[in-house]
């Protein structure tokens, strides 16, 4: 019972007169008689302590607006994309509308149960955080495993550019060898120019030097002039970037129908590049997309120039006896590439030391030429006979 009720029941059952009751609950005489007109008027009903709620809340998140919180958090889950509140708040900001906080937006999300509380996490403040300050300064990669309908493995490469995220490279492999990290590379070169530097883990398709040698991948780097930085054994923390976004690609294929082959595999992966670097904003690049990142800036450029004067790239056609022309230093060369080739147009990179021809369609490597001033015919060291 509540203190109200008892003094006026003391009042009205006990017969106690207003001054007594004022005493027995230390209450002045006129709270007392104030609780008894209440009671004369509407009974004991009258006397519940009305809402302090204001009758109007002006800064109230509107209803459409929440709707459309709701709305775009399970749009989010089901294409298996993040879908918290700093995502949510970007993706209302790209819409044009002004996004509420994260902390409303959150209660937004407690209110209509679709958050499921979790423990305290460690503070993002006791977290050191390392970003390239240009495009192209650093390109982290790293392969992870899925699996088919079938339950075959499936190694997917990814190139992912440091300072602004953008997925350069997305492609599967069963499983990836050094030659596809190599072919995928100078795809990507051709594309998007030759990085400052790499960073990759110590797995053997992108270093040797566990093994007192180098192989195909650090040989290629060498003659463009990139750093090549691997990170410490035990230690996936230094590729953060590239492992966090692992998860979020799980996420979103897990969302997908299982593929069937690696080619329907590969549709999903193109789609979902398309929609990570064009279409979903970063937390991390204050809610810009990872295409707006990496294209605002000036891209920064291999700095060792002691074995690389630059790239220079040409398109051409694979002859029929097999062969792609090349003019340098006012002398026509001729770089071997073979006959089951004909017709292929490709694209040449070359530098001081290496011509490589590529498929742009395939991006299949297909062949790696010694530069000769001297010689007019240069062999393709991919073939095994000219080794």
């Amino acid at each position: 019972m509540s203190k109200s009720n008892a003094i006026v029941l003391s009042v009205v059952q006990q017969g106690l007169s207003s001054d007594e009751a004022a005493r027995k609950f230390s209450v002045s005489k006129r709270w007392v008689n104030k609780l008894l007109v209440k009671y004369r008027s509407g009974g004991l009903a009258a006397l519940k302590p009305l809402s302090k709620r204001p009758l109007t809340a002006p800064n109230k998140t509107p209803q459409s607006l929440e709707d459309q919180i709701v709305r775009l958090r399970f749009e989010l889950k089901e294409q298996g994309f993040d879908a918290g509140p700093a995502s949510i708040a970007a993706r209302l900001k790209l819409a044009g509308r002004k996004p509420p906080a994260i902390s409303t937006i959150s209660r937004i999300l407690h209110k209509h149960q679709l958050i499921i509380p979790q423990p305290r996490k460690r503070p993002r403040s006791s977290y050191i955080r390392f970003e390239a300050s240009q495009p192209n300064e650093t390109w982290q990669s790293d392969f992870t495993h899925w699996r088919l309908e079938d339950g075959t493995d499936v190694e997917i490469l990814n190139f992912l550019d440091d300072h602004s995220r953008f997925l350069l490279g997305c492609r599967a492999f069963i499983p990836v060898t050094g030659r596809h990290v190599v072919d995928l590379f100078l795809e990507l070169v051709a594309e998007f120019d030759a990085p400052q530097s790499t960073l990759t883990d110590n797995g053997r398709v992108f270093t040797a030097r566990f093994g007192n040698g180098r192989n195909a991948f650090e040989y290629k780097l060498q003659d463009l002039g990139i750093l090549q930085k691997n990170s410490s054994p035990n230690h996936p923390q230094t590729q953060g970037k590239i492992e966090r976004f692992h998860q979020t690609l799980k996420l979103h294929l897990a969302q997908k129908p299982r593929a069937t082959s690696v080619a329907m595999l590969q549709k999903q992966l193109n789609y979902f590049r398309g929609r990570y670097n064009n279409d979903r904003p970063h937390k991390a690049l204050n809610g810009n997309i990872p295409a707006f990142a990496y294209l605002k800036t000036p891209k920064a450029s291999p700095q060792d120039s002691s074995n690389f004067d630059g790239i220079r790239r040409r398109i051409d056609k694979v002859d029929s006896t097999g062969k792609v022309s090349l003019r340098r230093a006012g002398r026509m060369h001729h770089l071997g590439v073979g006959r089951a080739h004909f017709g292929i147009a490709v694209i040449v990179l070359t530098t001081k030391t290496h011509a490589s021809v590529i498929n742009p369609a395939t991006g299949e490597h297909l062949s790696e030429n010694l530069i000769e001033p001297n010689k007019d015919y240069w062999r393709n060291q991919l073939n095994p006979r000219n080794l």
